[in-house]
């Protein structure tokens, strides 16, 4: 990037980063607090993403109080907006009453361990009706099992449930826009109701990105479905594959088929007003470093114009 574009950032950072914060996964193996805000400082995150229980497992560990307070403490006093991922194997649409009974146990740990750290949104995926069930049974599941989580919330600061669509493999309940419209309804569009948005998901799903005004097109849309106000984290990953491929493998910023300059069209669309960013992009964290990096350059430009 140009001298310029830094110039620029630097002269940008105080409302830029108050509209949009920029940042990234962090890993916490070694301690919340310990490992997580030194990734996070690392990288230049000015938001974090974390996970409190092993992604791809059904554990629902206590946490460790002395590492919640420190991490809380730190967030708060660097005014650093922290959010929770969800385990992935979490399907409220599945046929098995096992999986079901776990997801309902693994997203209210992920709830309550929210609110313990002082985190703003739980990330959940919206899952798929597996066992060849209809899409309407799945939902119907879905508004049985996850309703009463979301009326669970009911202190000042619990977190917001942040809906992700997926790429739209297999039986998908929620990967296009569009279908957020059900989900919504199912859930009876709960005040404590709001979107995650992955850029490489939409991507993958069918929405071009990379078209000329595509992510315009995306973010009107999701106002249109979910109201105003629903969208509260984007995660800012690129696309290994094409448009359409309904295939989740995230690219580094600008090194996809989804390119720069649709990340810099999140900036300015009003929609994404005080949304923040979040990557989950490969690499080691010099990597994650440069990524953060180039969205703020771009965030820069976006603010500049």
């Amino acid at each position: 990037m140009s001298g310029a574009m830094t110039s620029s950032a630097a002269a940008w950072t105080g409302d830029a980063r108050l509209r949009n914060p920029v940042g990234g996964h962090v890993r916490v193996a070694g301690g919340l607090a310990t490992a997580g805000l030194t990734h996070a400082r690392a990288m230049g995150a000015e938001v974090v993403q974390v996970f409190v229980a092993n992604p791809r497992g059904w554990a629902t560990p206590t946490g460790n109080r002395r590492q919640d307070e420190a991490f809380r403490a730190a967030c708060a006093e660097e005014s650093l907006p922290a959010y929770v991922h969800a385990p992935y194997l979490i399907n409220f649409g599945s046929h098995t009453a096992a999986t079901v009974e776990k997801s309902v146990a693994a997203l209210r740990h992920s709830l309550r361990r929210g609110r313990e750290i002082g985190a703003s949104g739980v990330v959940v995926h919206t899952g798929s009706a597996t066992g060849g069930r209809a899409r309407s049974k799945a939902l119907s599941q879905v508004r049985e099992e996850m309703l009463p989580l979301l009326e669970e919330l009911t202190h000042d600061d619990d977190p917001w449930l942040l809906l992700e669509p997926t790429a739209g493999q297999g039986a998908s309940l929620c990967s296009l826009a569009e279908d957020l419209g059900p989900y919504f309804d199912a859930l009876d569009r709960h005040p404590r109701l709001g979107v995650c948005l992955d850029t490489c998901h939409a991507f993958a799903a069918g929405h071009d990105l990379a078209a000329p005004g595509g992510t315009k097109a995306l973010l009107d849309e999701l106002v249109e479905v979910c109201g105003q106000g629903r969208l509260k984290l984007i995660h800012a990953n690129d696309s290994k594959d094409v448009v359409g491929a309904h295939l989740d493998r995230h690219e580094n910023i600008g090194a996809g088929h989804i390119g720069l300059q649709p990340f810099a069209d999140l900036f300015s669309h009003p929609a994404t007003d005080r949304v923040p960013l979040v990557i989950e992009t490969p690499g080691a964290q010099a990597q994650d470093a440069a990524d953060v990096a180039r969205l703020k350059e771009l965030r820069a430009r976006a603010h500049a114009q």
